[in-house]
């Protein structure tokens, strides 16, 4: 499996020769062999590409991200077929009944508040993670009564402040939202590559947003950024700060019975998910397991 996450910085030209992704800057050149990369992130707009890279990029599913004036992911590269059997996955997608779709979401968001009531023990918030121990108790079939939105409340609360809000324009809130947009494309190439549409989703269904299923799909993993905010107390959010983020999708989680790094560990969790839509059977999901503790 492919696993490295290259990231280019400042002024470069990027072309494509025998399998390698070339990079050219003043008189430095670098190569590296495309079966290595899982994720091209362009962190600067001073870096020009050629068309047969690009195209090579997605022959070999590597997810592109392109960042914008300030750093910030603000696009990717998706392919148009992700599978060789796109058209016939593409009509089972269309017609999951809304009983299944719900079953699947339901799992999604009970096993995010739990994920969130495990980081809060950790972090020595027992009291906190007793109230979401409750919200899982109490949670209903399609999450009806919005377990998910009072265990966020808390959640955020104890591990940022009373005064925290997600809405904010802060260096935590900028942190979070970086590294939420790396997982987003994460499982966007996972469903394309998987041969299915990300503008279809289980309960996300904004129509301006072209990725609702990767939305959906994602919740369970965002709890690795919020470790990794809380380890880091940013005070500033720069690029130092974002090669951080970027390094859990190397750390390690358990899945489907084996460590897997969280790049991987997304691979197969899309992929469960799929199965469990396609198959009515929510007892196909494999969701990961944090902390090194073999499942």
């Amino acid at each position: 499996m492919s696993w490295r996450t290259v990231v280019i910085t400042g002024c470069a030209k990027l072309d494509y020769k025998m399998d390698y992704l070339v990079v050219r800057r003043k008189d430095v050149t670098n190569r590296i062999h495309l079966s290595e990369i899982s994720i091209l992130l362009l962190e600067s707009t001073a870096v020009s590409l050629t068309s047969m890279l690009l195209c090579e990029l997605v022959k070999k599913k590597i997810k592109v991200i392109f960042c914008d004036e300030s750093h910030n992911p603000h696009s990717e590269l998706l392919p148009y077929y992700g599978s060789h059997d796109t058209s016939a996955k593409l009509r089972r997608q269309i017609v999951w009944d809304a009983d299944i779709k719900t079953q699947v979401w339901t799992e999604i968001v009970t096993e995010k508040i739990r994920k969130q009531m495990q980081h809060l023990e950790k972090r020595g918030y027992s009291a906190q993670a007793e109230l979401l121990h409750r919200y899982v108790l109490e949670l209903q079939f399609g999450d009806s009564t919005n377990r998910e939105g009072h265990a966020a409340k808390v959640y955020f609360n104890a591990l940022f402040g009373m005064e925290f809000s997600r809405s904010d324009d802060t260096v935590v809130n900028a942190a979070l939202n970086y590294g939420y947009g790396i997982l987003l494309a994460c499982f966007n190439r996972e469903i394309v590559a998987g041969g299915y549409i990300t503008q279809l989703g289980l309960f996300h269904d904004n129509m301006f947003n072209p990725f609702n299923l990767a939305s959906d799909f994602m919740e369970p993993f965002r709890i690795l950024v919020d470790q990794k905010v809380v380890e880091m107390q940013p005070s500033k959010f720069e690029h130092a700060e974002k090669m951080e983020l970027l390094t859990i999708l190397q750390q390690e989680v358990w899945i489907d019975g084996k460590q897997q790094c969280v790049n991987n560990a997304i691979k197969i969790y899309c992929r469960s998910l799929l199965d469990a839509l396609n198959e009515r059977d929510v007892a196909c999901i494999c969701f990961y397991k944090d902390g090194g503790e073999r499942i």
